[in-house]
């Protein structure tokens, strides 16, 4: 079955850096577009970035742009998210999601468990 598996969150000061790590399995990994949703206490889950099957388009989230990166390796099955310059606004938790096909709301069929990230001030 299809399993997303989420690593590198964390408690980081404001201004810092994580890495967010999905490591996908139980699906043809090239042949699915990838992203990241989060969800802060008490607040809706919002679209943070989505990457196409082939690596060739990424979207971002407009309080993202500029600061976090987008990345898959096919080879390995896994996507990244590099998070600079992270704000407290920026902590939440932090999904892993797979389709067949790209979205920005929350259409998305495969999720993975989350993980935290916590910015301090």
């Amino acid at each position: 079955q299809v399993q997303l598996v989420e690593s590198g969150g964390g408690l980081v000061q404001a201004g810092g850096s994580l890495r967010l790590s999905c490591a996908a399995s139980g699906f043809t990994f090239s042949d699915f577009a990838m992203g990241w949703f989060r969800q802060a206490p008490g607040k809706e889950r919002e679209f943070v970035a989505g990457i196409s099957w082939s690596g060739s388009s990424i979207l971002y989230a407009e309080s993202v742009k500029g600061r976090f990166t987008l990345s898959r390796d096919n080879a390995k099955n896994t996507v990244y998210l590099q998070m600079n310059s992270l704000k407290p606004e920026d902590t939440a938790a932090y999904y892993c999601v797979a389709d067949q096909y790209f979205y920005t709301s929350a259409a998305w069929t495969h999720w993975g468990q989350g993980t935290q990230v916590t910015v301090s001030s």
